[in-house]
């Protein structure tokens, strides 16, 4: 039964090898042929491409990208791209800045005015309506008298000579004016009436106390009645304030 068997495994094998090249040799005499139409027939391709026309806008700029709202760009929110300002823009705004200018020069001006103006009331005498005896009789009592009604009343006025406004030798001049002695309109003047006095102990109320810049009438206690200067008016003055520079004394009563 051994010998049997080899030949029939050998049969079967070679008619095994004889029918795969009966199918192997239509395709290659095919192939050997150059039969194109057989060829093409027998390669499938396996894969489909959709085909797209050509884009004629292929140069327009595109208006508009869409983006998915999921995705992600390392964080950034939002891009500032810094614009050039145009002619116009540029022009509108130096008339803007022009015009702020302007409105600050004209409030400042403004303010100076307001200031300069309240400056002007102050420093404008305090005139005002009053009444006041006349000096009894020719004596000190009667001058000095006469003098302290104006006190805290008439105002200083450089050159005045009237109770409506006066300087310190035009004060002087009025009050001995009153009871009858004549007095020149000058403080350097005044140095020169009457007769001198050689030291303040011996002076007595309604003496003349004079220098070259002012003049006073004594009243006693080392004090002065006087038109001081545009801010003070009339008013009582220590010696030593209202001639810091010295002094002489005359006496004319």
């Amino acid at each position: 039964m051994m010998k049997t068997t080899k030949p029939r495994s050998a049969l079967v094998a070679a008619i095994a090898a004889g029918m795969m090249l009966i199918a192997f040799v239509p395709s290659a005499m095919a192939s050997s042929n150059g039969d194109s139409a057989t060829v093409d027939n027998t390669v499938a391709s396996s894969r489909s491409f959709k085909a797209y026309g050509a884009r004629k806008d292929f140069l327009k700029e595109s208006t508009s990208t869409t983006v998915d709202k999921d995705s992600h760009w390392g964080g950034l929110k939002e891009v500032k791209v810094p614009q050039t300002p145009s002619q116009a823009e540029k022009d509108a705004a130096a008339r803007r800045a022009a015009a702020e200018r302007a409105a600050r020069a004209a409030a400042d001006a403004a303010a100076a005015s307001r200031s300069a103006q309240r400056e002007s009331l102050a420093a404008a005498p305090k005139t005002q309506s009053f009444t006041v005896a006349e000096p009894n009789g020719r004596s000190a009592a009667s001058v000095l008298s006469f003098a302290g009604q104006f006190v805290g009343k008439a105002p200083y006025v450089y050159g005045g000579t009237t109770p409506s406004g006066w300087d310190c030798s035009g004060f002087v001049m009025y009050v001995f004016a009153s009871v009858g002695i004549s007095l020149p309109h000058s403080s350097g003047a005044q140095t020169h009436v009457g007769t001198a006095i050689a030291d303040l102990s011996q002076a007595r109320p309604g003496d003349i106390i004079a220098s070259n810049g002012h003049t006073g009438i004594y009243v006693g206690n080392g004090m002065v009645v006087n038109a001081l200067n545009p801010r003070a008016g009339t008013t009582y003055t220590s010696i030593p304030v209202a001639f810091p520079n010295g002094y002489t004394i005359r006496r004319v009563l």
